[in-house]
């Protein structure tokens, strides 16, 4: 007999929204899951990244929370100073998150989180990963995908599969092929932004007493400026703390190409901080020279579709954002989630058929779009309001900083507790059971 679980799922990408994706089918009982990773392995690299509660709650269904937990910083509140002076412009107590929302806002090593997902997939059989094998070319989106990927020593062959899920990021070449297939083309935006990402260990801190209180701290701390600004948090069981900055994008802008990351110069990166107080010129010391690197932070604007045929984008593929708010994996693995949970309601007798699977992938990015599109909007927003320079706009949001809070509204959209309750009570499943049925029927 039929069943929906008997369907071909195809991942393009082993990021978070991919893994994320991968074992949210495997724990719904689909039995044919293929990933396609162009990386030798996952590395286990980067820097540090915030697991807000919408991503926890979502991780802990999936039953590889606790054992990322184990590494992680329970954040208790969060520090907004003048970068300038190292003066609190404001400080937002957060100790009952969990007693709110059900669960901890965190922070955590990117390798911590994408390893506990990777070890969960390897636990389930229905998994198959493709490392060193990049996508080619979609070569049909319906009524069966077909893509074409290539083995870095080998030859391309073809895959065919019932949907295909592209969480290839914001180069997404799925993205550029359904796009061109229908006639349409995304538009990028330049943020003019960019960022150093920097990891200091405890070795290097404890000998400074106000660096060893940050790193000893359950705090998001976050230095502002105009047009820049730093944000930082321990990880790693406190072993490691780790520095995002976001300041005018230079040396990209002046690049002839278009890639998104370069080794970047530790006096230029000092001097773009030179204004700020003597605790972050401490710790931007530490950086080895050599061992500066520096991204550029894009965005897309909205594009006109996240789904084609049996084609589906999620996360940086479709809804890119500036890491104002910190949601951009918690984004791409509820994208994951809420996938996995509309496909399963496809009726047994339908599985082969190209247009309801078309209407069910529709369904999710209906689901979807409207609430990623907003978090978007509100971490440009964020951003814009951080780097304020002098002036009355900058008076008042300072006021409201001193206010703590108190009132509900924090200028830092992401410690706002406005925001926190508008994201955070998101349980992006829950939402997807209750209005799968109404948006499906107006398709």
């Amino acid at each position: 007999m039929a069943n929906v679980r008997d369907l071909h799922i195809i991942v393009i990408g082993a990021g978070m929204g991919g893994l994320g994706t991968a074992l949210a089918f495997a724990k719904k009982g689909f039995k044919h899951i293929d990933v396609f990773e162009t990386a030798a392995d996952l590395g286990f690299v980067g820097a540090g990244i915030q697991m807000p509660p919408n991503m926890t709650r979502v991780l802990d269904r999936l039953g590889c929370w606790q054992d990322i937990f184990k590494e992680a910083t329970n954040v208790k509140g969060t520090s907004i100073r003048q970068g300038s002076t190292n003066l609190e412009l404001s400080h937002v107590e957060m100790p009952d998150i969990e007693q709110k929302y059900g669960y901890p806002h965190c922070t955590g090593h990117r390798s911590s989180l994408a390893g506990g997902m990777y070890k969960a997939c390897l636990k389930e059989s229905a998994i198959k990963f493709h490392f060193s094998t990049r996508l080619v070319k979609v070569n049909s989106f319906k009524p069966k995908v077909s893509i074409t990927v290539q083995p870095k020593d080998g030859d391309e062959y073809t895959v065919e599969g019932d949907i295909m899920l592209a969480s290839d990021g914001i180069k997404s070449v799925t993205r550029t092929q359904m796009l061109a297939e229908l006639g349409l083309h995304s538009e990028e935006e330049d943020t003019g932004q960019a960022a150093y990402r920097i990891m200091l260990k405890r070795s290097e801190m404890e000998h400074d007493p106000e660096m060893k209180a940050l790193i000893d701290s359950d705090e998001v701390v976050r230095w502002v400026g105009e047009r820049r600004h730093l944000i930082a948090y321990p990880v790693s069981n406190k072993q490691i703390y780790n520095i995002s900055t976001a300041q005018p994008d230079v040396n990209f802008a002046k690049a002839t190409n278009a890639t998104y990351t370069t080794r970047g110069s530790k006096t230029a990166m000092l001097k773009v901080f030179e204004d700020f107080c003597p605790l972050v010129h401490r710790m931007l010391d530490l950086v080895p020279d050599g061992e500066v690197c520096e991204w550029k932070l894009r965005v897309h604007k909205p594009l006109p579709t996240w789904v084609h045929g049996c084609v589906a984008l999620l996360g940086d593929a479709c809804h890119p954002t500036l890491p104002h708010l910190s949601q951009g994996a918690a984004m791409a693995i509820e994208d994951g989630a809420v996938l996995a949970e509309v496909v399963a309601k496809i009726p047994a007798d339908k599985i082969h058929d190209a247009e309801v699977i078309t209407k069910t992938l529709k369904t999710y990015e209906l689901l979807r779009k409207p609430h990623c599109t907003a978090l978007v909007d509100l971490a440009t927003l964020s951003g814009r309001i951080l780097h304020l320079g002098e002036g009355k706009a900058r008076e008042e949001r300072d006021r409201l900083f001193r206010e703590n809070g108190k009132h509900g509204v924090v200028p830092d959209k992401w410690a706002s507790p406005d925001v926190q309750q508008m994201i955070y009570s998101h349980d992006c499943v829950k939402d997807a059971n209750e209005r799968f049925d109404a948006i499906y029927a107006t398709l």
